[in-house]
């Protein structure tokens, strides 16, 4: 079987070590160069550890906990998005900006997901 991609050819325990080191990469360059996924990680520490010290069930506090994370992996497709949009061409397009919005827009509707789901859980 021919591969889609020439990068596509590993497999087995090779591709999961690669497939790590491609996450680590990505995780360190979105923290290098992206100022929201750095916000949003410092209010994942923030959030975090405040959902381990109020009264709830294991199952709220895993919640709590998982809508956080959702900001996260937001971020980092958000972020994606921004990098692709701007590969490809930094001039003005509006389906550029189209692109950029939607990712933000996703952004927005995650950070939403979090207050909403704790003032739920803390406020019942």
């Amino acid at each position: 079987m021919t591969p889609y991609s020439p990068y596509k050819g590993k497999s087995g325990i090779k591709r999961i070590f690669n497939a790590t080191g491609y996450s680590l990469a990505g995780f360190k360059a979105t923290f290098s160069h992206e100022a929201a996924f750095r916000q949003v990680l410092l209010l994942n520490l923030i959030l975090i550890p405040i959902s381990f010290s109020v009264d709830v069930s294991a199952l709220e506090q895993a919640l709590m906990v998982a809508v956080c994370l959702l900001a996260i992996i937001v971020e980092l497709f958000n972020s994606a998005i921004e990098a692709v949009v701007d590969r490809i061409s930094l001039e003005k397009h509006q389906l550029s900006k189209n692109a950029k919005d939607m990712g933000s827009a996703a952004q927005f509707v995650s950070l939403a997901i979090i207050f909403f789901t704790w003032m739920i859980i803390l406020f019942r």
